[in-house]
């Protein structure tokens, strides 16, 4: 029997996966992030603003999200020198996704208790540091956005890092509405209903990265592949009989793999039907590693194995 391994798309350490074109992108929106958390987690308890405190407490997640998003780009860029890791460390930015989505669930909570524990008291909120902060984390969260957007489209962990910047930008935007309505209603109450409205949001987007993050470590077919459509033009390469156990995954963000068990009259036919069903895989499919089994069609044994 003959195997192939099709390495198309896969570059050297570093250049093969989505995150680690995006580094810089998650090193610069971490400095700034954190550079505005402690403000506005001191005006927050100064003013006592629930909604600015849980922006801040946004932003603190925010800060160890773009971290570990930023280390697990590290790590799955890194040689694997024990021998051991035969994928790499790739995996390494789902998992930082996961955290992401943990972060923003966490914040939810902590927003909604915040909230339960106002119900029947009148705090007392001060609207001048509210507009200010607010206004000022909003320009940081839309630098940050910047640097983000465009590593979001390519990267998982890009993603989750940029998801939590728009929950907080949202958060900021929040803040200010908070602000301008008790100052404009004398009605502490808006305080808390924005800080409800934005513990939502953060949930909703958590669920639909957390989505995202379950399909990749589940090893679904990846989002946007056609599996009938990539064993319809398998089967249609000259000479194959038939495919089975085909599996399409995704390692990371930016790589997606397959493995299957092409079936041919006979060896002479091994060496096209490996280049051919490379070349399908790679170039109509873009599928960035491939492991392919091609055995003769009088050998037996093989479908018992099937999944």
């Amino acid at each position: 029997m003959g195997h192939g391994h099709s390495h198309a798309g896969v570059g050297p350490v570093g250049t093969g996966h989505a995150g680690g074109r995006h580094r810089w992108r998650l090193a610069a929106a971490l400095v700034l992030i954190a550079g505005f958390f402690a403000v506005e987690l001191t005006y927050g308890l100064l003013s006592g603003s629930l909604a600015l405190i849980s922006d801040a407490g946004h932003m603190a997640a925010d800060v160890v999200t773009l971290a570990a998003a930023l280390a697990a780009t590290g790590i799955a860029t890194r040689k694997d020198t024990s021998g051991r890791r035969t994928y790499g460390s790739y995996r390494a930015e789902v998992f930082a996704s996961g955290l992401a989505v943990l972060m923003m669930l966490g914040v939810s909570v902590y927003i909604v208790i915040g909230a339960i524990g106002r119900i029947g008291s009148t705090p007392e909120v001060q609207t001048g540091p509210m507009l200010v902060v607010g206004a000022l984390g909003l320009v940081v969260n839309v630098v940050a956005l910047l640097l983000l957007r465009s590593g979001a489209t390519e990267s998982l962990n890009v993603k989750g890092a940029y998801l939590e910047v728009v929950a907080d930008t949202a958060g900021s935007v929040g803040v200010i509405a908070a602000g301008w309505l008790v100052l404009a209603t004398a009605n502490p109450v808006w305080d808390t209903v924005i800080a409800l409205a934005i513990g939502a949001f953060v949930v909703v987007r958590a669920v639909s990265l957390g989505r995202q993050v379950l399909a990749v470590l589940a090893q679904h077919v990846p989002e946007g592949m056609d599996l009938g459509a990539v064993e319809s033009d398998l089967a249609g390469i000259q000479g194959v009989i038939s495919v089975h156990d085909l599996h399409l995954w995704t390692l990371t963000s930016g790589m997606n793999v397959a493995t299957a068990h092409l079936v041919v009259p006979g060896q002479h036919e091994v060496h096209r039907v490996l280049d051919e069903a490379r070349r399908v895989l790679s170039d109509d499919h873009g599928l960035a590693h491939a492991t392919l089994q091609v055995e003769p069609a009088d050998h037996t044994g093989c479908d018992e194995l099937d999944w």
